[in-house]
């Protein structure tokens, strides 16, 4: 019985052997082939360098002439017919950055120079206006009346004047009569004192009355221009940027006290002094040259950038932030750019700014 399963066993594992004769013959793979192709790629790159590495002439080439072999040549100009290729962006200049403000170097708060209630406002915010220009009336009643007074004691005194130049006149010709007469016998002593005396009197009179007289012209002036006073006018040309003021209300040049008296009109600005004033920390100062190139962008306007130039370094430093006030000129003036704008500038190096416009750098220099 066991005979019998070690044969069984021997038939199974025979069966599950591999009949290797059977099996077709695969041919040998031939390797000289490769070995013929990797020492033609070998020699090609030893050929390639060999190319680029210098030869040995017996001078020994200094080193910019290997830098320059191993750099590529640049390409030949385009000739005609052909788009030349496009070059590359310049870097932007890097350079020192700050913070600041739009600022007018002329921003005035107009106000009466008298008190008085105020009867008309003539302007409105965003209205531009001329030097002398009447911005507000105040109410002028009392002194029109006062100037009608003045005018009439002026022309009083020149009456005044006139009727002691007559007298004057008269008494100076009755004077040398007696005087003539005298001479003769025909007047006595006291006739001739007495017409003196008189002359001499109606003189101090005239000289009286002409200063009487000189004195009203000069108050009659002053009351003319204390009417002019009731008319505010703007003291330069500018864009109203806040407008105070009602009609009716009451205005002083200075605070009565409480919130029933206004101080000002309006308030006016000179567009054209436009500029920017950026604080610098104190231990970059030295990079910051008075001319130098600077790029401005507003905050309100990020992809506008606007040429500009350092027009002063403030000498005093602020001790609280460790910083110094640079006030930056703009190249260009623009009603984009209004007052209290927040602005980043960056401050050109030096040799950013050698190219900048001779426009730009002529005022630099004023």
């Amino acid at each position: 019985m066991d005979d019998r399963r070690m044969d069984d066993r021997t038939k199974l594992l025979h069966s599950l052997a591999i009949d290797r004769s059977a099996a077709p013959a695969v041919p040998r793979r031939r390797v000289w082939p490769v070995l013929v192709g990797g020492v033609v790629v070998g020699l090609a790159a030893a050929a390639a360098v060999y190319a680029v590495l210098p030869r040995d002439t017996g001078t020994p080439r200094p080193p910019e002439a290997v830098a320059d072999a191993t750099v590529p040549s640049p390409p030949a100009p385009a000739t005609v017919g052909q788009s030349a290729a496009p070059a590359p962006a310049a870097r932007p200049a890097s350079g020192l950055a700050a913070s600041g403000y739009v600022v007018a170097r002329r921003k005035a708060t107009v106000a009466a120079e008298i008190t008085g209630k105020v009867t008309e406002v003539l302007v409105e915010e965003g209205m531009v206006v001329e030097a002398g220009q009447p911005v507000a009336k105040i109410d002028s009643t009392l002194a029109e009346t006062d100037l009608a007074l003045a005018r009439s004691r002026v022309e009083a005194a020149e009456a005044a004047v006139g009727a002691v130049s007559a007298d004057l006149r008269d008494a100076e010709r009755i004077f040398g009569r007696v005087q003539s007469l005298s001479k003769r016998d025909f007047a006595t002593e006291a006739d001739l004192t007495r017409t003196e005396a008189r002359v001499n009197v109606l003189r101090a009179q005239l000289t009286q009355s002409k200063a009487q007289l000189d004195a009203a012209r000069l108050e009659a002036r002053r009351y003319g221009e204390v009417l002019d006073k009731h008319s505010v006018k703007a003291p330069f040309g500018g864009v109203v940027v806040d407008r105070s003021a009602q009609p009716g209300e009451m205005i002083s040049p200075m605070s009565a006290g409480g919130s029933f008296t206004r101080t000002g009109i309006c308030t006016i600005v000179d567009m054209d002094s436009i500029e920017v004033e950026v604080d610098v920390n104190e231990a970059f100062i030295g990079r910051v040259q008075k001319g130098g190139a600077v790029r401005a962008v507003l905050d309100a306007y990020p992809d506008w950038t606007i040429p500009a130039y350092v027009i002063a370094i403030v000498p005093t430093a602020n001790r609280e932030k460790a910083t110094v006030k640079v006030r930056i000129g703009l190249a260009g003036k623009d009603p984009r750019v209004l007052p209290d704008m927040a602005v980043k500038v960056t401050f050109v190096e030096a040799e950013t700014a050698a190219a900048a416009t001779p426009e730009r750098a002529s005022a630099a220099a004023r």
